[in-house]
Formats: C-alpha cells, structure tokens, sequence
C-alpha cells in the first residue's frame, strides 16, 4: 500500500519552496514528484503514491497534477496548500530530494529525465514532439534506480549518485 498521494507530495513541495522563498512551477513540480516517487521505488521497494506518470513530451508527468496546476502555465504556483502530515520518513526522504534536485531548473530536469532509461524505454521509435499518454511502469522505474543505487562507479552528470541507502548530489 502506498505512503501518501501524489498531491500530498506536491502540496508539501510547495509549501517547502514558499516557505523558503523559492518559486516553483508546474512543470519544475512535476520532476520533484516523479525523482520522489522514483527513488522511493529503489529505496524501499513500493510506491511512494498510486498515481502514474505518462511519458509527456516534457519528460515524467502526474496528469491529475498536472491538471490541478495547468491554469499557472508558466507562472509560479501561487497556491497555498494548508498543512500537509506526511509519515516522517516520507518528509525526510522528500527534504533529500529536494536537497539533490531542487537547486536544478526545470529545464535541467526534464533533460535529465529524458536521458534516463524509464522515459526513453516508453518514448522508444517515438518523435520527440510527439503527444504520449503512454505510462511509465513504476517497475521500470524501481529497476532503474535501484541499478543506480548499484552502480556506484558510473559518473554522469544526468546520473544521481546514491551511496548508503540515500540520495548524493551528482558530480557536474
């Protein structure tokens, strides 16, 4: 059974950001949720949330998230989530990723995901400005980045380094 949902891990990344003084949009909210739900796969070997992402042209995206923060566009989400009570561990993991992604653009993370095997296994053959409504299989994102949890020696600079069960800045 999952954790949370995929609003109440939204709902937390934007208060996290407004509360530190950082704009977020809906497609830099969109990367900050599928790396937790990513790397939660890897981790501890079940979803974060139920929802599914589909392989936008953007890269990963939540469609119901995407929906609830379509009317921002390219603006800041100027929205104010009330509280939001996550189990400790699920905050402490979600504060990691946003310590290892947080700091990148939006268009630094879609890069990032579009070079990564979930993504690119579901675009396969596909143009790059083509629509997709495909989903991207929790299981190929579990194998993903458990692999790189593994495969500590491979250096990338679209590839995260995880070193003791938690997330490491990548080297750049």
């Amino acid at each position: 059974m999952a954790q949370t949902t995929a609003n109440a891990i939204a709902d937390y990344i934007i208060k996290f950001c407004h509360k530190h003084g950082d704009l977020i949009t809906n497609l830099h909210l969109q990367k900050l949720v599928y790396y937790g739900q990513a790397w939660y796969l890897a981790l501890y070997d079940k979803p974060l949330f139920d929802e599914e992402f589909q392989a936008w042209i953007s890269g990963p995206v939540q469609p119901e998230l995407y929906d609830r923060f379509k009317k921002f566009k390219w603006n800041p989400i100027s929205e104010h989530p009330e509280k939001v009570e996550l189990p400790k561990h699920v905050e402490e993991h979600i504060l990691e990723v946003l310590d290892v992604y947080g700091r990148y653009i939006y268009y630094y993370l879609e890069r990032m995901t579009h070079e990564e095997y979930p993504w690119r296994k579901v675009r396969r053959g596909m143009p790059m400005d083509e629509h997709s409504e495909v989903v991207m299989s929790k299981k190929s994102m579990q194998k993903y980045y458990k692999y790189l949890l593994e495969d500590e020696d491979e250096e990338s600079v679209f590839t995260p380094k995880v070193r003791s069960g938690s997330l490491e800045t990548a080297k750049v």
